[in-house]
């Protein structure tokens, strides 16, 4: 699916995935002795057509009886550089992460919408300390992604 950067292959290969293993799927194969991630994959290689039903699919949230599902989490300890591997080799794909971080109630209550920013990572890092990532995305001189 991602040599072929198709997004529909790319679904219909993960379809069967478990909803608690999904996120790994897209994030962790193992090839032999190396772990690899399709993700990064598909970012290097162009395939942003793939790259981007990855993100979509990492950051929708899912639900069972348990529990919630959502790949923020797993995302950023897997890749905590991804806002600078977007910024240096997929920049297409960035807002599509940022959209991925927003939920939108579909319920107004006067005219108003409940709205939760997931933006923990984009902020602090794994350590508690100051992300880097506000200042890729500043060296980025995109004032779009900026605004976003």
């Amino acid at each position: 699916a991602i040599n072929a950067n198709s997004g529909k292959m790319l679904r219909k290969a993960v379809v069967g995935a478990p909803r608690g293993q999904r996120a790994l799927w897209m994030l962790n194969v193992q090839v032999g002795t190396k772990a690899i991630s399709p993700l990064m994959c598909a970012i290097e290689t162009g395939a942003l057509d793939a790259g981007k039903a990855i993100i979509v699919d990492l950051l929708t949230i899912r639900a069972d009886r348990d529990r919630y599902y959502y790949g923020n989490d797993i995302l950023f300890e897997r890749h905590p550089d991804i806002i600078r591997r977007l910024c240096i080799d997929a920049p297409a794909l960035l807002p599509v992460l940022l959209d991925g971080l927003i939920w939108r109630s579909r319920i107004t209550e006067k005219g108003r919408r409940r709205v939760n920013y997931y933006i923990k990572y984009l902020v602090v890092d794994a350590e508690g300390e100051f992300s880097p990532a506000i200042e890729w995305i500043t060296d980025n001189r995109d004032p779009k992604i900026v605004c976003h």
